[in-house]
């Protein structure tokens, strides 16, 4: 495990968001497309953990998402932000948070 300093963590903008659409990508079965609202706005991201969820499953789900990584392009679709997730045996369990707080709270 590396260590990290503070100031490397602080360069994260890890934020609430909550997914808002979900739709497959022809021939892909473990990534999904879905937009998310961040409050002040919204972003198209790629979604992993398909072939264990099924789209409406994660419709208004909210989400903890790390909103100022570099852009990237999976499955032939820009992804401009990470979903955060536990991962067991491959599997995504994704981070959320069980009271009403706003989209795009800041996560420190």
């Amino acid at each position: 495990m590396a260590i990290i300093t503070y100031d490397d963590f602080a360069k994260l903008e890890i934020r609430v968001a909550k997914i808002i659409e979900v739709e497959r990508i022809p021939g892909k079965t473990k990534v999904i497309k879905g937009l998310i609202d961040l409050g002040d706005e919204k972003r198209q991201v790629i979604i992993g953990g398909a072939d264990y969820y099924q789209p409406e499953e994660l419709v208004n789900r909210k989400v903890i998402v790390l909103t100022n990584l570099e852009p990237r392009k999976i499955a032939g679709v820009e992804s401009n932000a990470m979903l955060l997730a536990a991962d067991l045996n491959d599997k995504p369990f994704w981070l959320t948070v069980n009271e009403d707080v706003p989209l795009g709270t800041k996560i420190k």
